[in-house]
């Protein structure tokens, strides 16, 4: 009793990336800590999980939801992978945005770019002045970046949007996001997605990305795990809200949920949408430590009778829309509003003055154009987006060479308050619609950059309450994944030394923890020597800035997955 006095009683809610990284970190530290994971459904994983489909029809038995892939700098993410047995893929990014004459790649230079060569060449300039004096022109939106320097609609909307839309999944709130994130996209030789930039054509590069294993397995596995070393893991349990939050502890109130067939519990009537379970029982609980890894909408809810006037403010800058995704496999449907295939009569041999042949990428186009990664623009507004994805071409659990006809693809529709009425989702055909999934998304508008994330450290830890969660900065798993440790470290957790071994994680880490805790973080272990605990991460980090992730949690080689899955009996070999 007296040592289980001394430890720290947190409260995690919400068994997302975030929520799940917090957990572990803290849990490492038995000694210290007594950690309660609670969330609502009856999964953990949050918005990443796995769905199943027909293996016969489609060459696999599952499909990854809501979270599909990332970039090698993912190297938190990788490393949790490796912890749990499973590892990602590496697969090289082919795009299609647009349609018909409106259509680009950055696999082969196309109509679209051939008319837009003198800005393009311009816009690259532009970027170059955007990293130069990033104050203030950095700050800037998108959209009014590229009305300062008059660049036309079509460039806008057509070419420079889905540039960004892409790599944030920012969607219709594209045109706000400030303009140093489309410039970083082009010129950080780390994460910049589409570095370096190409006077021609744009984007000219493959993106080397990886795909993400089966993300329920993979947290089915983590949660195992975390049961096992001591974690009480409580789903289909909701936290309705925060009752007390005083110096020497944080008082909640909980309800027990009926968990729903596919696990995905429904909100409850203590949530804004209301319904269900309305008539379950609430209990008192008491913590010393509150981490809350949810959506700032959600947490500003549950602070609310505790809350402070700046959390209130802070929270409530946070903006977040209402989208769907459908998942499909209505082949009729891509070819009506997608760019599926290489066209020969899209296709330019020659970009520039004078000429720069292009005849070689037009030949690989020819043999292995597979695009993993669509956006349309609706004809009615084409500064409003749809986003879509091949997931056979992506995924890396499909056999490569799959049949058109036999591709799965999820259509993202975006903003449903403001843009719904744009929605050609009625087009889809409703026998090969597999499954539909609603989504509560933050907007990356300037407003955020301005007033939510640089406020961050003025909320962290205050009243015993720290937030873990990829709103705090950008929306991607592993900011995800490194919020929930940044979150175990403010409360007295260590920092993993393998990962502090590996210079491009620390590095990332330590600039997250500076930014949303205003707290630098000193490493504990020596660096880069022989014999020091987490040696074996010296060597995850290669490339530039040691940002190419080569640690156990990614292979080198591409459908690995695959070749796996068929072991397994759960994906084909081939589809005839």
């Amino acid at each position: 009793m007296a040592e289980n006095a001394r430890k720290k009683k947190v409260l995690v809610v919400g068994a997302g990336a975030a929520g799940m990284s917090c957990a572990h970190h803290l849990i490492q530290h038995p000694e210290k800590f007594d950690v309660t994971l609670i969330d609502a459904v009856d999964y953990c994983g949050g918005q990443a999980f796995s769905i199943p489909i027909d293996k016969e029809k489609f060459g696999a038995s599952w499909l990854n939801q809501g979270v599909q892939g990332g970039s090698n700098i993912f190297h938190h993410t990788m490393t949790m992978f490796a912890r749990q047995g499973h590892h990602a893929d590496p697969v090289k990014l082919q795009v299609s945005f647009g349609k018909d004459e409106g259509f680009w790649t950055n696999v082969f230079p196309t109509q679209l770019l051939a008319k837009h060569e003198k800005e393009i060449k311009r816009f690259q300039t532009v970027i170059k002045l955007v990293r130069w004096f990033e104050l203030p022109l950095g700050l800037l939106s998108i959209s009014t970046l590229m009305k300062i320097f008059r660049f036309s609609n079509e460039f806008t909307n057509l070419i420079c949007l889905p540039m960004v839309a892409l790599f944030l999944g920012t969607g219709n709130a594209t045109p706000e996001v400030p303009a140093i994130v489309l410039e970083r996209l082009i010129t950080s030789p780390t994460y910049g997605m589409w570095y370096p930039g190409d006077k021609l054509s744009v984007a000219s590069n493959m993106p080397p990305m990886v795909v993400f294993p089966n993300f329920s397995e993979f947290y089915s596995d983590w949660k195992d795990d975390l049961v096992k070393k001591g974690v009480h893991v409580r789903l289909s349990t909701e936290v309705t809200r925060v009752v007390k939050r005083d110096k020497n502890s944080v008082t909640v109130k909980v309800i027990q949920r009926t968990p729903a067939e596919d696990s995905h519990n429904p909100n409850s009537a203590f949530a804004a949408e209301g319904g269900v379970d309305g008539d379950a029982k609430e209990l008192t609980e008491e913590y010393d430590e509150l981490v809350l890894a949810t959506l700032a909408d959600t947490a500003k809810r549950l602070l609310e009778p505790t809350a402070s006037f700046r959390e209130k403010r802070f929270l409530g800058n946070a903006k977040f829309s209402d989208d769907i995704t459908v998942t499909h496999c209505d082949t009729a449907y891509m070819r009506k509003h997608y760019e599926n295939f290489y066209r020969p009569d899209l296709s330019v041999s020659a970009l520039g003055h004078p000429a720069i042949d292009q005849t070689v990428r037009l030949d690989m186009a020819k043999k292995s154009y597979s695009p993993m990664y669509y956006i349309k623009e609706y004809p009615a507004d084409p500064s409003k987006l749809e986003m879509c994805f091949d997931c056979t071409n992506y995924q890396g659990q499909f056999p490569p060479d799959t049949p058109f006809e036999s591709h799965v693809f999820q259509t993202i529709f975006l903003n449903k308050e403001r843009d719904g009425h744009l929605w050609s989702i009625d087009e889809i055909d409703e026998s090969k619609i597999i499954r539909k999934d609603w989504w509560h998304q933050l907007c990356h508008s300037w407003t955020h950059y301005l007033f939510v994330i640089p406020l961050m450290f003025l909320l962290q830890g205050h009243k015993r309450t720290r937030y873990a969660a990829a709103w705090t900065l950008v929306n991607a798993h592993e900011v995800a994944v490194i919020s929930g440790i940044a979150a175990a470290v403010d409360l007295g957790a260590k920092y993993p030394e393998d990962l502090e071994q590996d210079k491009f994680s620390l590095l990332a880490f330590r600039l997250y923890y500076l930014l949303i805790y205003g707290k630098w973080y000193s490493r504990k272990t020596a660096k880069g020597k022989k014999g020091v605990k987490g040696e074996e991460g010296q060597g995850w980090a290669s490339g530039l800035y040691g940002s190419v992730y080569q640690g156990p949690g990614a292979k080198d080689e591409e459908r690995t997955m695959w070749r796996e899955e068929v072991k397994k009996g759960r994906s084909l070999e081939k589809i005839e």
